[in-house]
């Protein structure tokens, strides 16, 4: 398969229309056609479902179109570092991140470099553990901000200085916004929404389980979350209650934060593949972020 091939795909799957694709891409509509049905012979996959005016994907294209991405992404991440082997110090840095406050370590070490180096950029991809190892695994992230606990045996990592902390998220107007520390007494029979780095599925050995201990099978959890926002909304409109990282919801106005009770904190690194080959720009990333965590240890 030819990665333009592939763009021609990936293009007529985001237009839902040969003719729209076509005119994007500057070709001709008989041309675009033959492209993907030369695809489907090749494959031995029917790829769209014609309609009289739109197309759409089969399940079979739906496929591809993850791959495809996925291929794709990888292949102008490729010529983007190659094209930073320059004299000019530039090029592109992927990082994945759950929802933290330390982020803003990451923050500093990126206003520093684009200050002295301003062609080097800077791509955040937001996703829970899962969605972060996952591009990282494919080559399609160079470093990774993952919050503890979480299996790194296949990474190396520098751990950020300062721990998260995990509480209770509820609209003010709730009792527990009247105390200080929410207890695990305090939630049984609440409506809860919860990370799914909570649930055994994503965490088995997690310190969330411990937390709860054997009183987890009994929570009643109405919903779970990847990142915090959406869930925010929820709380606001009455839906439940948030377990979730401090910091990370506006609550001056119609919500409150209150920790838990024993405290449950949770660690954070900066992880990257062992032995990964960097680009100039990523290294330079890499030597400033050590350089600055030194410091602040």
């Amino acid at each position: 398969m030819e990665i333009r091939v592939l763009k021609y795909f990936l293009t007529v799957a985001r237009e839902g229309s040969i003719t729209g694709a076509a005119n994007s891409l500057h070709l001709t509509q008989p041309t675009l056609s033959r492209q993907l049905h030369d695809l489907e012979k090749k494959l031995g996959q029917k790829l769209f479902v014609r309609g009289k005016y739109r197309v759409s994907l089969t399940s079979e294209g739906m496929l591809l179109q993850k791959r495809a991405q996925e291929i794709v992404d990888m292949v102008e991440k490729t010529e983007e570092e190659f094209s930073s082997l320059k004299n000019i110090l530039a090029g592109d840095i992927y990082i994945g991140c759950g929802e933290t406050d330390s982020m803003k370590y990451i923050a500093e070490v990126i206003k520093e470099i684009q200050n002295s180096y301003p062609e080097i950029k800077f791509h955040l991809y937001s996703g829970n553990a899962e969605d972060v190892t996952e591009k990282l695994d494919r080559g399609l992230l160079d470093f990774g901000v993952l919050i503890q606990p979480i299996d790194l045996s296949k990474y190396d990592r520098i751990e950020l200085p300062e721990k998260d902390l995990w509480g209770v998220v509820m609209r003010k107007d709730s009792p527990l916004a009247k105390k200080k520390f929410v207890e695990l007494s305090d939630l049984k029979d609440l409506p809860l929404i919860v990370s799914r780095q909570m649930t055994p599925k994503y965490s088995a050995s997690s310190g969330f389980l411990d937390w709860f201990g054997s009183e987890f099978e009994n929570l009643n959890i109405k919903a779970t979350y990847n990142l915090i926002f959406n869930a925010g909304i929820m709380v606001e409109a009455g839906i439940g209650y948030a377990i979730t990282l401090d910091k990370l919801i506006n609550t001056s106005g119609n919500l409150r934060f209150r920790p838990l009770k024993p405290k449950l904190e949770s660690g954070l690194d900066i992880v990257w593949k062992k032995n990964q080959i960097f680009s100039p720009a990523a290294r330079l990333f890499l030597e400033k972020l050590e350089n600055k965590l030194v410091r602040q240890i």
